[in-house]
């Protein structure tokens, strides 16, 4: 449809609403999105050139698509940052991007200040009040008309096995703001359209939150965001906004299935088409129990940052239990170490063909281990396809545990131990063994009320015998506080693994 788009919209029905802030029910109408970021984009491109990098340093809001369709709508590349990093983190990104604009807020003032301290970004927004070095938008130039072509987003990988990486592409091909792959991939494969109403509580420096939700405006759809994820404050916010899609990671799913089940029933959640899951494999307990509870609308979806769409319903699902799904359009290979193929049932690593190219920004080395062939791609994970194509994870590549000259999948016996009762949450990783080399410790999280006994420790390390083969099972269980997680909802297995090496 030619007047498909988020500006297209806006001009129709500068009323329409594009975002919604799920808790406080306040909103960001197209027309305000529009005039707001072509303001935006007149200052940045007054002092960036095209394919310039702009850092984006923003809590959860509203204001956060005000500066993503800023860069975007005027051919700059925006590279979301995650708020909750330390500064030193903060200003690698800030260096290895060469970004020359920050745009951040007051409520995330300090660690913009501390971050930017010495790094060459030589133009710093606040969406707000200035502070610091961060300047109120009225204070900068600005360009005499918004440059109209399409830029790019230049998300960071996350950062679970080391520092993260720049993922970056070429600028978008179509006018600005109008319907890419992406977007023709949520409206084919999830009917999604000027009706819909998407929610994502994820965090918008996350690559899936931020495309969906701007994918949605793009469709003409409106989108609602959360300033962090409460799993009954979800329920409650597909309720009052009448929520039609939705965007979820496993994690989510464990602690809405964990509320109470009178709590769960309180909400009307019945305007849901689509619940859609991805970003970390879904344990298949979790998963039935989802089914049961809301229907046959959960749907999920594999892919990388890098590249690659799988997808299934749940149809499909619990025809192959474990399962997630077939490629679409992109074909994928699984191939050994040596980068041979593997015959089907096979696990190796999963590689995937890519429609359009990129690079590590600034890392070349890291970016020719990634590709194969130029355009074959992994992001490390392991999986094996079955006869008929469809894909089954297994773990990451660097999660694996060699126990005895045996490998070990983490994911597995993750699967098994998420739906104790009392664990909240969990990781399991190979420490170091005189004899076998590795030996699996599981790292427990337990629910409240529980108390981190040997005694459950006994009892989980039984509770995962009878379910799996031994050596699989955890020799050891350590209880924590906190499981160290993304809010991607990815475990920073890294970090565990080198309190075991230190012994701190």
């Amino acid at each position: 449809m030619a007047s498909e788009g988020v500006f297209s919209t806006a001009q129709r029905t500068p009323t329409k609403v594009a975002a919604i802030l799920g808790t406080t029910g306040a909103q960001l109408p197209y027309g305000e999105l529009a005039e707001r970021s072509a303001d935006l984009a007149r200052r940045l491109r007054h002092r960036l050139d095209e394919g310039d990098r702009v850092a984006i340093l923003l809590e959860n809001g509203l204001d956060y698509f005000v500066a993503a369709w800023a860069a975007r709508r005027s051919g700059l590349r925006y590279v979301p940052i995650n708020w909750h990093l330390q500064p030193r983190e903060t200003a690698y990104i800030l260096r290895n991007s060469e970004a020359r604009a920050v745009i951040s807020s007051p409520q995330v003032g300090d660690l913009a200040k501390d971050a930017t301290a010495e790094t060459a970004a030589d133009l710093q927004l606040s969406l707000g009040a200035p502070f610091g070095a961060f300047q109120a938008l009225s204070a900068v130039p600005a360009a005499p008309a918004v440059i109209d072509r399409e830029g790019s987003a230049m998300f960071y990988s996350s950062g679970t096995t080391g520092a993260p990486k720049g993922i970056m592409r070429g600028l978008g091909r179509q006018a600005a703001g109008t319907v890419g792959p992406g977007e023709a991939l949520m409206r084919d494969a999830y009917a999604m359209g000027p009706e819909s109403v998407f929610l994502s509580p994820g965090p918008l420096y996350h690559a899936a939150p931020l495309a969906w939700t701007m994918g949605a405006q793009v469709l003409g759809g409106t989108s609602v965001i959360m300033p962090s994820f409460d799993a009954e404050a979800v329920l409650a916010a597909i309720e009052r906004h009448r929520v039609t899609h939705a965007l979820f990671v496993p994690t989510h799913f464990v602690r809405m299935l964990k509320l109470p089940e009178a709590v769960r029933k309180r909400y009307d959640l019945s305007s849901l088409k689509a619940v859609i899951h991805a970003a970390a494999p879904c344990p298949p307990e979790v998963k039935r129990q989802m089914i049961d509870w809301l229907g046959p609308i959960i749907e999920e979806f594999y892919g990388t940052s890098e590249g690659g769409f799988v997808t299934v319903s749940t149809a499909q699902w619990l025809e192959r239990p474990g399962t997630v799904g077939r490629s679409v359009g992109a074909p994928l290979r699984i191939l050994d170490d040596e980068r041979r193929d593997l015959p089907k049932g096979a696990t190796g690593l999963i590689y995937f063909r890519l429609d359009m190219p990129f690079e590590y920004y600034n890392e070349p080395e890291k970016t020719r281990e990634t590709l194969f062939e130029d355009m074959w791609c992994t992001a490390g994970d392991m999986g094996y396809l079955d006869q008929d194509d469809y894909l089954f994870l297994v773990d990451r590549k660097s999660n694996m545990i060699i126990s005895g000259g045996v490998n070990i999948y983490p994911q597995e016996v993750e699967n098994v131990l998420t739906m104790h009762p009392a664990v909240t949450d969990l990781a399991v990783i190979g420490v170091p063994n005189d004899e076998f080399g590795e030996e699996v410790k599981a790292v427990i999280a337990v629910a409240e009320g529980q108390a981190p006994t040997p005694a459950l420790a006994t009892e989980l390390i039984a509770y995962c015998r009878e379910r799996l083969a031994h050596f699989k099972c955890p020799r050891s269980v350590d209880f924590v506080d906190a499981i160290p997680r993304l809010p991607s909802g990815k475990v920073r297995k890294h970090e565990l693994l080198a309190r075991y090496r230190t012994g701190n």
